[in-house]
């Protein structure tokens, strides 16, 4: 070796050496060609011609297992490396030509590649006529990166990487791998330092402690899906009915394993078992809590390291894929929670990836996250916000996602949320707001819109932070909905209270429609709201009696569905869950024995049934012309009353809820038309374990004027109780 030769060789040697693709392979040298292969602690390697079949011995010119040979041209070949105790077949990973373009480098640096997902990772594709596995990696301060794996005993001085240009990718690729084999890459990183990482593009996991990537082949699964993805293109979901119910998927239902311990359904076991139980409830839409990679359960899939990958608990990738296209056949849309707002600062994933803060905040007043011990994506960066917009694509794009809800978006709209006043910095401008993750936000919503029409993005924004659903080039953040956080803790508080002293808070069940629709909301009975001490849905009815709870939280749901807005539903809250949620148990299905919770299920099924139905009752959830308030100021009934219009089809919904244990027989009521008024459904019947008491089906208006409206109604109000009443003028 000449001088040049022998310095490349001692940098592979130290393990830093930046481009080994430069020194071995096939390189031309004067009139030949010269091919080199480095294997340690070889005895002999041989030169396979695979064109003519030919076998030429290899020169050792270093101890260290460094082998040469000069053949006439470029050839097919494979080496034959002789081991103490095997021989070894390798085709030579340092023979091939990038499987990233300059173009593909250039949008990634500039964080505008959209499909950056499909270049970097781990991908078995066809590259110069050979099977193999493409790795890729971006960590741009790291001094040598290799991929390390069950192909070669996890020994990262094996299969180094070469850094292409200035771009921070580290790129190989492998020949013959399989899918099902772990792989990780070890970094030798900008403090000198080796760490193991899984790749952060990877696709599916190994389970915790090991956490290993795992090579898959895409593009397997058949999908049955295209009707529903053509129906779906077409939809505006603001004038769609959307009720929501919300699942995390390993406390749903258990099953027994081959050892009689109890275990969380599969994916394909929830698509027996959850598809139909939500299609006969009728839901239009399932949200799975993050269903993306996380090792801590107890996290509930918050603290994510595999932002592309769902979780391997529950079974592959393709497991996942059958799940949702057995929902599309059965026309209910999924929707996952998505985690762009911070990350865990687990080892093994993205924290201080090439020893450095590359993906989060160098500093802690704005990379760490108080509450939650978590770190904070860098939004100015690039590179970070093609990984995350990537990230939101690609489960819309592999998997079939019908939405995404975007998780904490309030801590990422504000550089002080959850702060000290001396621990947070502010913007360039002097303020509190992120700007960087405000246009980060902006350009998620606007390319999954430009991609994917159809597909719905929510907020989780818990703050009064205005136009998030507003559109982008209105000064809004994009998003179709925003969950109704201020409604819900609003009616909670007030049906908390012992109904005696419910009419001293009477606005906080119409205060909502002050603000309703300054944003196009979804009203939300959430995760949130039934654990850490906070007691179940029907333990939060104020009233003394177990009978008495159920029948508030059934009137309190029959009024959910009439406020204006989608609707979301936590599981269990459906069927009267009297404990906490545990993410570690199933849901209490026992429950449905007893008339009580078998008849809140029933309700809620009609009423999913009720708002279908009836067309303008969704169309109209945005527009303030279809609703209106009867009377909204009867504290000392403790009575609210609304209608749900339909101009154009002259059809009228009636909304009455009495929220006292107190039967109101000869309630009147002013409404804007004559005729009759059907009662399409009572919380208090019997089918939903009440005591049946109403109004024999129908009403008929009186020409008597009442609260500003020339007709009334004689209504027969049960006590906690919510009718609906339908009209339509002739």
């Amino acid at each position: 070796m000449n001088v040049k030769e022998q310095a490349e060789f001692e940098a592979l040697l130290k393990g830093i050496h930046t481009n080994p693709h430069h020194f071995l392979g096939i390189h031309r040298q004067g009139d030949q060609w010269i091919v080199r292969g480095f294997f340690r602690d070889a005895k002999k390697c041989f030169l396979r011609d695979l064109a003519q079949n030919k076998l030429v011995e290899m020169l050792k010119v270093s101890d260290e297992g460094l082998f040469t040979t000069f053949v006439s041209g470029i050839i097919w070949y494979q080496f034959e490396v002789v081991y103490e105790d095997r021989t070894a077949y390798i085709k030579d990973p340092y023979c091939f030509k990038p499987t990233l373009t300059d173009e593909d480098l250039y949008l990634f640096n500039q964080g505008t590649h959209h499909h950056v997902y499909l270049k970097l990772g781990a991908h078995c594709i066809l590259h110069e006529g050979v099977e193999g596995c493409a790795f890729a990696v971006w960590a741009p301060n790291a001094k040598r990166v290799s991929v390390v794996g069950d192909f070669n005993q996890w020994d990262g001085r094996h299969y180094p990487m070469r850094c292409l240009k200035y771009s921070g990718i580290w790129e190989i690729f492998i020949p013959d791998l399989q899918p099902g084999m772990k792989y990780k890459y070890e970094i030798y990183d900008a403090n000198q330092q080796l760490q193991l990482k899984t790749d952060p593009y990877g696709l599916f996991f190994e389970e915790a402690p090991h956490n290993a990537s795992i090579i898959v082949r895409e593009d397997t699964f058949k999908w049955e899906d295209e009707p529903w993805l053509m129906k779906r293109a077409q939809t505006y979901g603001q004038e769609i009915p959307i009720t929501v119910y919300e699942v995390h998927l390993g406390s749903w239902k258990h099953t027994v394993n081959e050892r009689g311990e109890k275990r969380p359904l599969t994916y394909r076991e929830l698509a027996e078992n959850l598809v139909p139980y939500v299609k006969d409830l009728g839901f239009t839409h399932v949200e799975f809590l993050p269903i993306a990679e996380h090792p801590f359960l107890g996290s509930w899939g918050y603290q994510v390291t595999g932002f592309f990958a769902p979780t391997s608990r529950y079974g592959s990738p393709e497991d996942f894929m059958y799940l949702i296209d057995t929902f599309h056949k059965n026309e209910i849309g999924v929707i996952v929670d998505w985690v762009p707002g911070h990350f865990p600062k687990d080892a093994f994933a993205l924290a201080k990836f090439d020893g450095t803060a590359l993906y989060e905040h160098a500093d802690p007043r704005q990379g760490e996250h108080p509450d939650w011990g978590t770190l904070i994506f860098n939004y100015g960066r690039h590179e970070v916000r093609n990984f995350l917009l990537c990230s939101a694509l690609a489960w819309l794009e592999r998997f079939h996602v019908d939405g995404l809800r975007v998780d904490a978006v309030a801590s990422m709209l504000y550089l002080d949320y959850s702060r000290k006043e001396d621990a947070w910095i502010p913007n360039c401008y002097g303020g509190k707001e992120n700007t960087e993750a405000i246009d980060f936000l902006r350009y998620v919503n606007d390319t999954v819109h430009q991609y994917y029409p159809g597909v719905l993005t929510i907020a989780e924004e818990s703050t009064s932070s205005g136009r998030v659903s507003h559109p982008t080039n209105a000064s809004g953040l994009g998003f179709d909905f925003k969950w109704n956080m201020g409604w819900m803790h609003d009616v909670l508080n007030y049906c908390k209270k012992d109904p005696i002293y419910r009419k001293y808070h009477h606005n906080e069940m119409s205060f909502g429609m002050l603000y309703q629709y300054s944003e196009n909301f979804m009203m939300v009975f959430s995760h949130d709201e039934v654990v850490h001490g906070k007691g179940s849905m029907v333990n939060k009815m104020g009233s003394y009696f177990f009978d008495d709870k159920v029948s508030t939280l059934r009137a309190l749901y029959a009024y959910m569905w009439g406020w204006p807005g989608k609707k979301t539903l936590f599981m269990g809250d459906e069927i009267g869950q009297v404990i906490e949620w545990d993410y570690c148990k199933e849901l209490d299905w026992c429950l449905l024995r007893y008339p009580n919770h078998q008849g809140l299920q029933q309700l809620v099924k009609d009423l999913n049934v009720a708002y279908k139905r009836y067309s303008f009752w969704s169309q109209r959830d945005q527009q303030r012309s279809g609703f209106e308030w009867l009377d909204p100021d009867d504290s000392p009934n403790s009575v609210f009353s609304f209608i749900r219009r339909d101009i154009t089809s002259n059809q009228t919904l009636l909304f009455i809820s009495n929220f006292t244990p107190v039967e109101r027989p000869h309630y009147h009521l002013g409404v804007p038309f004559s005729g009759t008024w059907k009662e399409i459904l009572n919380t208090d019947a019997n089918c939903y374990n009440g005591k049946n008491r109403g109004n024999l089906g129908t009403l008929v208006t009186q020409d008597i004027e009442q609260n500003d409206y020339p007709y009334s109604l004689n209504v027969y109000l049960p006590p906690l109780s919510t009718l609906i009443f339908s009209h339509a003028i002739s």
